[in-house]
């Protein structure tokens, strides 16, 4: 063999030799970079959940216990508590936590599509309770309302499921009737028709405030899936109409609308404007950084419901106007995300989702401000909780599933935008 022909046979093992290399090579960097693009892009940095908004309502329930145990500690002193122990409200309190914390970890596994499947269900359970709530020696009354069903250890209270019914079945209601959103008879009577019952059965209780949240929730999903203006803006005036005619056809509540006008005249001041004249009372004390933890004197009895309805006035009192700013932001955060994950998901083509999420905002939203207001002689004083802050079994236990729902949807929309399924 000739050494060209030697040198040629040589070169040829060479360039074998190092194309093989560069294939194995060339499989190894290929097998990490497909074990690269395999694992570690479908591992997105985008978390499971909003944690901004989680963290929002915990901050909330956690401000909630310390001052349901600081507006309730004086409570035993009064006749009415005198044989409950000074952490009687504390515990319960904590107990409708662990059991909301409970309802809410169940929910959070609900798909979306279920509440979808059974919103109608849903609906009309919550109404037969209404109906129920209303039976004598079944439905338990308090200070003149009957409003409650005792459930042995506790009380449920039928009108919060309803917010939560309410928002579920309107959703529900607008995506089915989407075609005749614009018809007076077959997209607008029928929901009006709805409400009306549960309005009328409110009143019974009678519960003015928990049907004016649910109005303003029925009206709001309306209003965002696509109701005809028209229509939409004679429900609002026949909702005003109607609440100017039952204020004005009671005469109890028509005294208390005047006593919210002018607190401080005499005639009110030790009736109808006590709450309110001590509510007063109380943020004035607290000024700008408040008087302190604990410090608070209108809850020594003279503050009547300071751990439930009036518990602004106790954190106005204690912490002053940043105390009661800080609760503002993190309700306005609450409604803000809601929104912007019902966007999201309308964005997605998930109508459904998207319609629960923001009336669920309009819920938390509607019932913090008319609560704020009470409280700030800014509106008449009505029955109403401020959400996740105070003193409720069945408002705890409700608001908890509530942001469940909310965040299973938010966790849904993830889901979709990583290209997964739900």
């Amino acid at each position: 063999m000739s050494w060209s022909e030697r040198f040629g046979a040589r070169l040829s093992r060479d360039t074998s030799g190092g194309a093989q290399s560069q294939a194995g090579a060339g499989a190894r960097s290929g097998g990490i970079s497909s074990a690269v693009s395999g694992v570690r892009p479908a591992r997105s940095r985008m978390l499971d959940y909003d944690y901004s908004l989680l963290w929002a309502v915990i901050a909330l329930l956690g401000l909630g216990v310390v001052m349901v145990y600081s507006a309730s500690i004086a409570m035993p002193d009064s006749p009415k508590y005198a044989s409950y122990h000074d952490y009687a409200f504390l515990v319960r309190h904590i107990v409708s936590l662990v059991i909301g914390t409970i309802g809410a970890l169940v929910a959070f596994r609900i798909p979306v599509s279920t509440w979808d499947r059974y919103a109608p269900k849903l609906f009309l359970i919550a109404l037969v309770m209404l109906v129920i709530v209303l039976i004598p020696h079944i439905g338990k009354g308090v200070n003149g309302a009957r409003r409650w069903i005792p459930l042995g250890v506790s009380n449920m209270q039928p009108s919060e499921i309803m917010k939560l019914a309410v928002t579920i079945y309107a959703a529900n209601y607008t995506v089915r009737k989407q075609e005749y959103m614009h018809s007076f008879a077959k997209g607008f009577l029928p929901m009006a028709f709805a409400v009306g019952v549960v309005g009328a059965l409110l009143l019974l209780e009678p519960d003015m405030g928990a049907f004016m949240v649910i109005a303003a929730i029925a009206m709001g999903v309306l209003f965002l899936g696509g109701v005809n203006g028209k229509l939409f803006g004679g429900l609002v005036a026949t909702a005003v109409g109607t609440f100017t005619l039952l204020v004005w056809a009671s005469p109890w509540r028509r005294e208390r609308i005047f006593a919210y006008l002018d607190p401080w005249d005499d005639r009110y001041a030790q009736g109808k404007a006590y709450q309110l004249t001590h509510s007063l009372i109380a943020f004035g004390r607290g000024e700008w950084f408040g008087v302190g933890l604990g410090g608070s004197v209108e809850k020594l009895n003279y503050l009547p419901e300071a751990h439930t309805d009036f518990i602004l006035a106790v954190i106005g009192e204690e912490l002053g106007f940043v105390g009661v700013l800080v609760v503002i932001l993190l309700f306005y955060w609450i409604v803000r995300r809601s929104f912007e994950i019902g966007r999201q998901a309308l964005a997605l083509d998930r109508t459904f989702a998207g319609l629960i999420a923001k009336g669920l905002g309009v819920w938390f939203g509607a019932q913090a401000f008319i609560n704020m207001g009470v409280n700030l002689g800014l509106l008449p004083t009505k029955g109403l909780t401020l959400p996740f802050v105070s003193y409720g079994g069945s408002g705890i236990l409700l608001n908890c599933i509530a942001i469940a729902v909310l965040l299973r949807v938010d966790y849904e929309n993830r889901v979709l935008m990583r290209g997964g399924k739900v």
